[in-house]
């Protein structure tokens, strides 16, 4: 059987007193789309956190890429590409200046960068606005630019931290496009969202609740198993229970 690209066994992380992430345990197939889903302090990002090697867990395992993230942070973080929540790239540079960047954090060469470069912009439909200041794009040309610093080098795993927070409705479905043609092309995408609507295209998604995961399993199966017939009900039921969680 083959190696998951993510797997997690009891991670947990604190903060003081404070439990963030409480001895959560889940697979992530390669290939998959996995959602995870929860409200706001749930523990999702300190989650990414973990698995992208910047934070410590507290106790527990989790391998990322076959790697662990206690003793081989530095080359998970050479085999994943992480979005944040917010625009991390630089506004007073072009798309180009970004992407040439980013190539040589990524420790590319120059020609690397360069045939990286005309691949991504047309991947991506930036060829456009490849010469423009970024602070000039509108918000869903910047994620997409996002998109490419973090694909750059060409990573099997990638993390998206809430990737369509704040665009409007027509550029989200053109970045969950994107993420499908990553998927095919043989990526792992993990991806955090506030949109059910998108949860419906994840192949398998969990949803956490207080620090740990309350349900996981494929969109469909979730549905059934609640009764509804979307899964902004489903998430409104699981979050909205009371008494022990799972």
């Amino acid at each position: 059987m083959a190696e998951p690209a993510v797997e997690a066994e009891n991670l947990t992380r604190r903060f003081g007193r404070f439990t963030a992430v409480d001895h959560i345990s889940f697979k992530v197939n390669k290939g998959e789309i996995f959602g995870f889903l929860g409200a706001n302090g749930a523990g999702k990002t300190t989650t990414i956190r973990m698995l992208c090697g910047l934070l410590l867990p507290t106790e527990g395992q989790a391998r990322v890429a076959g790697f662990d993230v206690y003793t081989a942070y530095e080359k998970i973080k050479m085999h994943i590409g992480y979005m944040s929540q917010k625009f991390s790239l630089y506004e007073d540079l072009t798309v180009r200046e970004n992407i040439q960047f980013y190539g040589g954090l990524y420790g590319l060469s120059r020609g690397e960068i360069k045939r990286k470069t005309e691949e991504l912009v047309t991947y991506l439909g930036l060829s456009d606005q490849i010469d423009q200041l970024t602070s000039d794009l509108p918000l869903g040309w910047k994620q997409r630019m996002a998109l490419s610093a973090a694909i750059l080098h060409d990573p099997p795993i990638i993390f998206l931290d809430e990737p369509t927070s704040g665009v409007d409705p027509a550029s989200r479905r053109d970045f969950w496009l994107l993420i499908y043609r990553l998927a095919e092309a043989g990526k792992t995408i993990f991806v955090t969202t506030h949109y059910m609507d998108e949860a419906e295209y994840c192949h398998r998604l969990s949803i956490m609740k207080d620090g740990r995961i309350v349900e996981l399993d494929a969109p469909a199966v979730l549905k059934e198993r609640y009764g509804k017939t979307t899964m902004q009900d489903v998430f409104l039921e699981v979050v909205n229970q009371r008494g022990e969680i799972k």
